[in-house]
């Protein structure tokens, strides 16, 4: 969900993507990207028609990210699989950028989460076995060799929550 221009999905074999931007859409075609123009708080897509959902970095500029994240719900398979990669806003980075953000061309449209608030609602809505780890311990342009991640959050500035959509379905 928000593939963008495809660059770094094209990069990671990823195929198919959602993005609202017609422009960007059309690049990422370009670069090899099934590409299907819509929003992820409203997917153009059937009820449990996908394995596994990415979301990377996009979550900051969904209007309503909590209805992304129930509409991720309603598209995933049973036992399907969220990946969600945030600019955890209370880590160092974040509150620096948080700070910064009406200069900025890149962040001035986001309302980054906090890893708590992410884990929180993909709580409530819903999903199951929440698994996060972080990693980027320095500044971007401090980092001399890759840095390995690690289990939790809080310290790194971006962190991956994964998170699984119950197998069996309980309804009243």
């Amino acid at each position: 969900m928000g593939v963008g221009t495809g660059r770094f999905a094209s990069s990671l074999g990823i195929g198919f993507g959602l993005e609202p931007s017609r422009a960007m859409a059309k690049i990422a075609k370009k670069r090899g990207i099934e590409t299907v123009l819509g929003v992820a708080e409203f997917l153009p897509f059937k009820i449990q028609e996908f394995d596994l959902v990415l979301i990377v970095t996009a979550l900051a500029f969904f209007k309503d990210p909590v209805q992304a994240l129930r509409e991720t719900l309603r598209v995933l398979k049973p036992g399907g699989q969220l990946i969600a990669g945030i600019l955890d806003r209370d880590s160092p980075l974040g509150r620096c950028i948080e700070s910064e953000k009406k200069e900025s061309r890149f962040s001035s449209e986001a309302s980054f989460l906090s890893a708590t608030e992410a884990s929180t609602y993909l709580v409530e809505i819903g999903f199951e076995n929440l698994n996060i780890c972080q990693t980027l311990f320095k500044q971007p342009e401090r980092i001399e060799h890759v840095e390995l991640p690690q289990k939790g959050y809080g310290t790194g500035s971006f962190a991956v929550i994964s998170a699984r959509k119950t197998f069996y379905e309980f309804r009243n």
